[in-house]
């Protein structure tokens, strides 16, 4: 692979360090290292390992410069062939996200900090996989930052046993005890308190000697710490060293590490090193800390900004070397099961690996509800041409009861847009929701201006969909409908084709549990149907929105009578929205059939019907799911066309007027609902008989 890590400067620290060192480990296993920085006293490291290294600007935080390198870094990833492109820090981050998408690159980040929650910090979250050091890192970044758990990775720093050597508390000075403190000079890595501590235990150990090591971005902190010395009277014994290279010789000699961070620690790369070095470890109980250190075991936690309880556990070591090596080798067994170069670099392939390799596709369909059955085959085609990807779908709360136990999705993302979502406001909720997924395609089944937002919001590179002529500008695969008639499957067949993708079999599917089965089971026999007596279901329902597809309550009752004279049993089938009307027809007719009305859920309906004989529907959604369960239905269309919604099935018969109004696709209609007005009891039990 080929990988490009991106950072602002190469001086020395932690992220610099951990940057030279995984790239000299990739290209020892053959892979090939690329690295961008505003350069540094280390880019001659890389140089001399033969890694490649370009000098941008990438540190300096101005507007202006930021867009200026997007195209200078995409530039680097296609002179370079980059497979991965790896942030390491924010301004780098915005400058490598969009070149990645630019040049439509992999895009990871390393959460190299504890960021505060404002906007410029957000980047850090949006790689398709966000890196951490340790674990209360990754919380934050869930937490904080919205990023979906899936997508975070714990790998922690890796320290070079071959740079740092361990060498016995015994082979180190027993007249002097150098005390060494390693950190860069800013007020949150807790100097003050350090000294403090230093002051208080001076008389005890007079034989001390006290190294400050880091560089100092703000000169006059170091004078206010040089200040604050010379005040505690350890002018004496204190030294502050600067920023030093030879920080592993310099770990060899001291006798003890401090670290006095006050604020939430990532990692402290520089415990590890020590341990690795063989000199135990004091820290302050933050952050990332205390995964590295067991209290007492690997080393001694103590609270921030607690200069007593500091100088005590100083003291402690100090004075008791057998306590000193135990700490020491405790923490180099610890460090070689997991704090190793080589299993850092290992946990890194395999993130580069997986984000190369893997995609994550989001569904739009939200409704209606037979057409998210129409769905189907497409959900079936797309997960044999993607088999390792992860494939969510987004739709609403009813929907989701159809897709709960699909096959072909991985994950179900409910927007009840018609219930606790339906403030305008909450589809920017939403679209976090989904950022926070770091989608790869977005494939946009519903086609209407919102789910054309939804798949702008989630930032996905590709989204793929029909151009409505509305706001389908937001997605950036789109395909023209030409008015020509087409089948919903073979609709959704032609969107698909940029994708190389297929739709082999067109057959629907439903997935009722087996409670479900033995609900409807259960049922049907409450009402005596059983035995070899032919049941026909007639689902008296369709959307709320299309009352025009309805066929009156009387020829309905008028049918119900016809077909009870021939001895088949009927069943009146819908939802809670339906019984009134179920009341209604019941009042009409002189037999009784069984009303099933409101007692089933959408999937104990598909196993009701896939009980029944025939059914007798509109264009709705009984009509998609006796088509699923392969059960031969009579469909009655009035404002639809047939050809348009008709679902692929085995055994069928359509019943339509042909009249020059029809259809017409008109939620009101100003000449009485004459294209179901016209259909008669006569043709329908005819058609149900035929089926029969």
């Amino acid at each position: 692979m080929n990988i490009l890590q991106v950072v602002p400067q190469l001086n020395f620290g932690g992220v610099e360090t951990g940057t030279v060192d995984l790239a000299r480990e990739l290209k020892k296993r053959g892979h090939k290292p690329v690295v961008v920085s505003g350069g540094g006293k280390l880019v001659k490291e890389l140089e001399n390992l033969g890694i490649k290294h370009y000098c941008l600007p990438v540190h300096k935080k101005s507007l202006i410069n930021i867009i200026r390198q997007i195209s200078k870094v995409a530039e680097i990833i296609q002179k370079e062939d980059i497979d991965i492109v790896h942030a390491r820090s924010r301004v780098p981050g915005w400058i490598s996200y969009f070149a990645a998408r630019k040049t439509k690159r992999v895009f990871i980040t390393t959460a190299h900090g504890y960021y505060s929650n404002h906007f410029f910090s957000r980047i850090m979250a949006q790689g398709k996989f966000v890196i951490v050091a340790s674990q209360i890192i990754g919380r934050h970044m869930i937490n904080d930052f919205n990023v979906a758990p899936e997508r975070i990775c714990l790998i922690e720093r890796g320290v070079n046993l071959e740079r740092f050597v361990f060498k016995p508390i015994s082979d180190r000075s027993k007249t002097e005890f150098i005390i060494a403190n390693i950190a860069r000079l800013t007020p949150i890595k807790g100097h003050e308190y350090f000294l403090k501590a230093i002051a208080k235990l001076i008389r005890t150990l007079p034989h001390i000697q006290v190294w400050i090591i880091g560089d100092s971005p703000n000169e006059s902190y170091l004078q206010q710490l040089e200040i604050l010395s010379r005040r505690l009277g350890l002018s004496h014994c204190v030294k502050f060293m600067g920023q030093r290279q030879d920080i592993p010789q310099i770990l060899m000699k001291v006798n003890l590490l401090v670290l006095t961070t006050v604020t939430q620690e990532a990692f402290g790369r520089v415990i590890i090193e020590a341990q690795a070095s063989g000199a135990p470890v004091i820290a302050t109980k933050v952050g990332g800390v205390v995964e590295i250190i067991e209290d007492g075991l690997t080393g001694i936690l103590v609270a921030p900004k607690d200069p007593q309880a500091l100088a005590d556990a100083i003291i402690r070591v100090l004075k008791n070397p057998k306590l000193a090596q135990m700490l020491a080798d405790n923490a180099y067994k610890k460090i070689k099961d997991f704090y190793t170069l080589e299993k850092m670099v290992d946990k890194n392939l395999e993130v580069y690996k997986q984000a190369k390799d893997s995609q994550r596709i989001l569904i739009i369909k939200l409704s209606a509800l037979g057409d998210i059955l129409l769905i189907t085959p497409s959900l079936r085609a797309i997960r044999e041409k993607f088999k390792q990807a992860k494939i969510s779908c987004i739709t609403s709360l009813a929907g989701s009861q159809i897709l709960q136990n699909c096959p072909s999705l991985d994950e179900l993302i409910i927007y009840d847009y018609k219930g606790a979502d339906s403030r305008p406001a909450a589809i920017i909720k939403v679209g976090a929701k989904l950022r926070s997924k770091a989608f790869d395609e977005v494939i946009d089944f519903q086609n209407s201006n919102r789910s054309h937002l939804l798949a702008f919001l989630s930032l996905a590179r590709l989204r793929l969909g029909y151009d409505n002529g509305k706001l389908s500008f937001l997605l950036n695969k789109k395909t023209k409908d030409d008015g020509s008639v087409l089948g919903p499957v073979e609709h959704q067949a032609k969107m698909l084709k940029p994708l190389g993708l297929e739709i082999k079999s067109d057959e629907l599917e439903i997935w009722p549990t087996q409670a479900d089965e033995n609900y409807a089971n259960g049922l049907l026999k409450s009402y005596w149907l059983e035995g070899s007596v032919p049941v026909v279901g007639i689902h008296i329902g369709a959307s709320s929105l299309w009352p025009t597809k309805l066929w009156p309550n009387r020829l309905v009752a008028s049918a119900i009578d016809e077909l009870s004279k021939e001895n088949i049993r009927i069943v009146i089938m819908g939802g809670t929205a339906d019984e009134k009307r179920a009341e209604e027809i019941l009042s009409l007719t002189k037999s009784r059939p069984v009303n099933l009305c409101a007692k089933t859920t959408i999937l104990q309906l598909a196993a009701v019907i896939r009980r029944c004989n025939c059914i007798l529907t509109y264009d709705s959604l009984a009509m998609h799911i006796a088509a699923a369960v392969n059960v031969p239905f009579v469909a009655l269309f009035g404002p639809t066309n047939v050809q348009r919604h008709i679902p692929p099935a085995k055994k069928y018969i359509t019943i339509r007027k042909d009249l020059t109004c029809s259809p017409c696709y008109k939620r009101k209609c100003k000449f009485n609902n004459k294209c179901m007005q016209e259909i008669s009891p006569k043709e329908v039990v005819a058609a149900l008989k035929n089926l029969l």
